[in-house]
């Protein structure tokens, strides 16, 4: 059977700097009738596996370790023994959710799933986290980016940039060499496309993203490459 993309919109609370904050995740389910993946198991098991259905499923793979998108992954992997998968570089940040389970399989980059008709190939774009990964699936014409890459553009953390330069790296140097068409599924929000992105990639790079938060800086004298980011690496030069 043909696979297809299916979301689950689930809602809590995330403390930031002391401060709670009300935000919405995205879990993605990719598959058929018969079996599907589960991609970022945010919160509410219950929510997800009624999508699911009758349905097996295969896999979870978390897309990063954060606790708020792996909250249900060991409930919702347990009915079906699923494997649940997370880049091994997360798993101290796994810890601070499930402090006695780990992964099932450590993802590395060019690492394969099969579902349905499709596969996912798993590619390393670290940021936000330092094992963030993304999902890409030809088939679909679909790449799923977790929290490297929403419709705003690179996704953040608590209101920063933990590592920009590494995120904008796997932003320019793997998430938009994919096709133009192909469609961004993010851990937060709605889905857009590599071609409505990419246009901006220059600005980001540029500085746009960070001269809100420089303003001070920028007072005791002009940045003389327009930006404070650096290390940004789009090539093997």
């Amino acid at each position: 059977m043909t696979a297809r993309i299916e979301r689950v919109v689930t809602e809590g609370v995330v403390d930031v700097d002391g401060v709670e904050q009300k935000v919405e995740n995205n879990t993605w389910i990719v598959g058929d009738d018969e079996e599907v993946i589960v991609i970022d198991p945010a919160r509410d098991a219950e929510a997800i596996m009624e999508q699911v259905g009758e349905r097996e499923v295969l896999a979870v793979i978390c897309t990063h370790g954060l606790p708020d998108h792996v909250g249900a992954a060991i409930e919702v992997a347990s009915r079906d023994e699923a494997i649940v998968a997370l880049h091994p570089k997360d798993k101290p940040i796994w810890r601070e959710t499930w402090s006695e389970t780990w992964p099932d399989i450590e993802m590395e980059d060019d690492g394969i799933f099969g579902v349905a008709d499709v596969q996912l190939d798993v590619m390393e774009t670290p940021g936000v986290t330092p094992g963030g990964i993304s999902l890409y699936c030809e088939g679909l014409e679909a790449v799923f980016t977790g929290k490297s890459l929403n419709a705003e553009g690179p996704g953040k953390l608590g209101g920063e940039y933990p590592a920009l330069p590494d995120q904008l790296t796997s932003i320019g140097g793997r998430l938009f060499t994919l096709p133009h068409a192909t469609k961004i599924y993010p851990s937060h929000g709605e889905e857009t496309t590599v071609a409505d992105l990419e246009p901006h990639f220059d600005d980001w790079v540029s500085g746009s993203l960070t001269r809100t938060e420089t303003v001070e800086l920028e007072k005791e004298g002009p940045l003389t490459d327009g930006t404070r980011i650096s290390g940004i690496k789009l090539g093997d030069d």
